[in-house]
């Protein structure tokens, strides 16, 4: 039977929202619509209740205490209310952070603007699976360090990062380390106490939830974390993030959390065989294919590959009923090759070669089948009018050859 058309593959991108996600929130909106901090009436004492329940559920998934879940409008937030608020806050510390050039732009840019406010910042370069080692933060960290921040899944290639082996290194060196857990939140476990996390940002809408909505986990205790907050107002979330808090929202996430750990074992098992699938539907009929990013260490549900002598937007364009990307959403305005992309190896001939495939919760083997069929008489058919590629299988070694300007 036909798949539906057309099919969304972009999940890294965002999700759509769950139905069971949508039912919890559909009371918050016309029937509970109570401001969480009008604490004088039951409108607001219900309001409350339901984000108070909200907290619970996206504790119980971290492995964190519910007084340790600070609400913000998403992980962009969280990663700027982390970054400035730990700089601002551990000043008389010291004023050097540790990150890594593969991270998402949520990180990379407070970084910068922190260096143009005098804090230094040093980046680790990764291996030619993503990578960063426990050992390279150790060697990273100085005496005025006061943070790491490194990510725990990546955007665009999927690959995961030692997060245990890192928060151990930072607990032994009394530096606090935060992680970027956007893409890995509700995906692939993760324990703020096994995995030694003092802050960790998330949003809601990569795990069925809806857009707008996130969250900033804090330490409360061994250590306590310190924060300046980045938004003043009405004191709102222990004085962390002032602003009216976003109920119907918030009661969405917290429902996708309890989703998401009841459902990941199996739901990992599943997508990781969906996108084994995509991997060996192309793989095993079309040459000069690479699956970027590390193989053993990695999301279940992404996977991407570097498609050679063939252009990543006309693909694209091929695969017109199919939702892929061929970049991380959030930067997808630049026309420049993806950096992660260049930070793991990936030349400038290939990097713009490259598709992201995202696979999600209700995606299906007829539509998996569907997009291979699709993508492979669409490479076949994008080669033809290669010249590259026509050399290549005369046996040119395009390395050698002296082109003319």
């Amino acid at each position: 039977m036909a798949p539906h058309l057309p099919i969304y593959l972009d999940h890294n991108a965002t999700t759509p929202v769950d139905q069971r996600v949508f039912e919890a929130m559909r009371p918050l909106f016309c029937e509970v619509y109570g401001n969480a901090a009008s604490r004088n009436h039951s409108f607001g004492w219900a309001a409350e209740k339901a984000v108070d329940h909200a907290r619970q559920q996206v504790a119980a998934l971290l492995g964190a205490d519910p007084r340790e879940i600070i609400w913000t409008s998403g992980a962009t937030e969280a990663n700027n209310l982390a970054l400035k608020g730990i700089a601002q806050a551990y000043a008389d510390k010291g004023r050097h952070l540790i990150t890594q050039v593969t991270e998402h732009k949520a990180v990379l840019d407070p970084c910068g603007r922190l260096e143009k406010e005098g804090y230094e910042v040093t980046y680790l370069p990764v291996d030619r699976g993503g990578r960063v080692s426990a050992q390279q933060v150790a060697e990273a960290i100085r005496g005025d360090t006061i943070l790491v921040s490194i990510m725990a899944a990546n955007n665009e290639i999927g690959t995961l990062q030692p997060l245990g082996e890192i928060g151990q290194v930072c607990k032994q060196k009394g530096v606090l380390f935060h992680s970027d857990a956007t893409q890995a939140v509700g995906k692939v476990p993760i324990n703020v106490e096994a995995d030694g996390i003092d802050l960790l940002s998330l949003s809601a809408h990569k795990f069925y939830g809806p857009k707008g909505c996130g969250a900033l986990y804090v330490r409360r205790k061994n250590p306590r974390v310190r924060l300046v907050a980045q938004m003043d107002g009405g004191g709102h979330e222990r004085g962390f993030r002032s602003g009216t808090l976003n109920v119907p929202g918030i009661v969405g996430c917290g429902a996708a959390c309890e989703w998401a750990a009841a459902e990941m074992p199996a739901e990992a098992k599943r997508t990781a065989a969906l996108r084994d699938r995509l991997e060996r539907g192309i793989v095993s009929q079309v040459d000069y294919v690479t699956i970027n990013g590390d193989r053993a260490y990695r999301l279940p549900q992404t996977t991407n590959l570097s498609i050679a002598y063939v252009e990543g937007e006309s693909l694209m364009m091929a695969l017109e009923d199919v939702a892929v990307s061929s970049g991380s959403a959030c930067t997808s305005a630049s026309l420049q090759s993806s950096y992660v992309l260049r930070a793991i190896g990936v030349g400038a001939d290939l990097a713009p070669s490259s598709l992201r495939f995202g696979v999600g919760r209700f995606t299906t083997e007829e539509e998996i089948d569907y997009v291979v069929d699709k993508a492979v008489r669409g490479i076949q058919r994008l080669r033809q009018l290669s010249p590259l590629y026509e050399m290549v299988q005369e046996g040119i070694d395009l390395a050698r050859v002296q082109w003319k300007e």
